[in-house]
């Protein structure tokens, strides 16, 4: 059997840009995606902690370091800049994967810079 479980969760980060008129997808920060196990173009689902609307968009990089967190295409209708997010991650493993595989919390400060990353 397979299962899909999250794999890593970015912690409460700000949107910082929104960009309506654009095909679509998250912009984040290079080094929260390294720090998250997030490759460019991976499947995502965020959620907006003040609407608690939630979406599945795909990722994409921006510059490290930038502390971006930016809604592009559809998405920018979904927040607005400053609400807070959790940018969530999936993998599909197997039950022997499952029983071993832990979650990555990445932690961000009020500029969306990395603090931590913990495996829990």
């Amino acid at each position: 059997m397979l299962r899909v479980l999250c794999k890593s969760k970015i912690q409460q980060p700000k949107i910082t840009d929104l960009e309506l008129y654009y095909e679509g997808s998250v912009g984040i920060d290079a080094e929260l995606m390294k720090a998250g196990d997030i490759l460019s173009g991976e499947r995502l689902q965020v959620v907006n902690l003040y609407t608690g609307g939630r979406f599945e968009s795909y990722a994409i990089e921006e510059p490290a370091g930038s502390g971006t967190i930016s809604l592009k295409g559809a998405a920018a209708r979904l927040g607005e800049i400053g609400d807070k997010l959790l940018i969530l991650s999936y993998a599909i493993v197997s039950d022997e994967e499952a029983k071993t595989m832990g979650l990555r919390v990445v932690t961000v400060d009020e500029e969306n810079r990395l603090v931590s990353v913990n495996q829990k």
